[in-house]
């Protein structure tokens, strides 16, 4: 059904493009917010946002500023699409021209580098604990080229209120946009922050060697260790096996339209991280989830071997290739952990009155 509320859209990336094209598809005014000036003024002559998202249109209902408080005037929905280290400074920014009761929708799959927050810690210490029920977090597998294209897509919205998720599923859906709900905040917000550094790993293993028993391998215990840290922190284990983790990890690793894949490529190939960067030209978030993601594992005292050679990979100057090695000569162990197994039939036994 078609929408007649407003919507504003925080980042003019990929993403936020194509969620503001999708909602306007669907009736909603949509408010698309840049902070920069002159990609406002080249979306509105063009109507096309031809670096993020070339050959989607504009619809008219899309209305691009640069703008706040114009943009945020009387709406009932905020998407914030802008990457995960911006999250807490645009949240400041536009704070006092949100109402109490509008939702927020983010969109950003990172770890605050400095505070290792995630970003619903992060809206909580800005926004105060008041509004946490309005909080929500779409993730998923859902690359923006695809979705702009109506392509089938899946994905999830998690939120502390079984009302908000409710709303937001309504907002989105459509018969090529499906949206689950699950209340499992912590473990849809890591799985879709961490994957990013299982995809950045299996881009290198293409670059290095291009062998698809490395790169399945590396997915698959890559998951182990997002799902340890996650148990950890008190997730559910079962999100990972879902869209937010499962689902996002294949995507992530697999996909052409992945930045953080085409990053390890050209990492693996013998290029320097700020040179791979530099080809993407777009942000990857699984740069600096590599690094908050190693100090959540040292706080929280989770093994977590692979982000642990990606960060020496990155950041200490390690080749790829000697990464592979260590990973390969790891003392031998179980598949499964006795721990792991003890707090899945946990979970699975829980009276939860609000099961995955």
């Amino acid at each position: 059904m078609a929408g007649n509320g407003k919507v504003a859209v925080l980042g003019a990336g990929s993403w936020g493009t194509a969620l503001a094209a999708h909602l306007a598809g669907k009736g909603y005014q949509i408010g698309l917010w840049s902070r920069r000036p002159d990609q406002v003024e080249q979306l509105n002559a063009s109507r096309e946002n031809s670096r993020y998202l070339p050959g989607v249109r504009l619809a008219e209902n899309i209305l691009v500023t640069s703008n706040l408080e114009r943009i945020l005037s009387a709406v009932e929905y905020v998407v914030f699409s802008v990457p995960s280290h911006s999250f807490r400074q645009v949240l400041a920014d536009a704070l006092p021209y949100i109402a109490e009761n509008a939702l927020v929708i983010n969109t950003a799959k990172g770890i605050e580098e400095n505070s290792l927050q995630r970003m619903s810690e992060v809206f909580i210490e800005v926004a105060g604990t008041v509004r946490a029920k309005n909080y929500t977090v779409l993730s998923g597998p859902s690359h923006a080229e695809e979705v702009a294209l109506k392509m089938p897509t899946a994905v999830v919205i998690a939120a502390v209120s079984n009302e908000s998720a409710a709303r937001v599923q309504d907002l989105f859906m459509t018969d090529t946009f499906r949206v689950y709900t699950n209340p499992d905040i912590i473990g849809v917000e890591l799985g879709g922050a961490l994957k990013n550094i299982i995809a950045l790993g299996t881009g290198i293993v293409d670059g290095l060697i291009g062998s698809d028993n490395t790169k399945a391998a590396l997915m698959t215990r890559g998951l182990a260790e997002i799902t340890r840290l996650g148990m950890a922190m008190h997730a559910n284990p079962l999100t990972f096996a879902g869209l937010a983790g499962l689902g996002d990890l294949i995507v992530t690793c697999t996909s052409k339209h992945s930045r953080n894949r085409r990053a390890g490529i050209e990492i693996g190939k013998g290029k320097s991280l700020e040179q791979a960067l530099a080809g993407v030209n777009m942000v990857v978030e699984g740069v600096r989830t590599t690094r908050a993601t190693r100090g959540l594992a040292r706080t929280w005292g989770v093994e977590m071997p692979i982000t642990e050679q990606m960060y020496q990979v990155l950041f200490e100057g390690k080749s790829p290739g000697a990464a592979v090695v260590s990973l390969m000569n790891r003392d031998k162990t179980h598949e499964v952990e006795e721990v792991a197994l003890a707090k899945i039939k946990w979970w699975i036994e829980k009276d939860d009155k609000n099961p995955v």
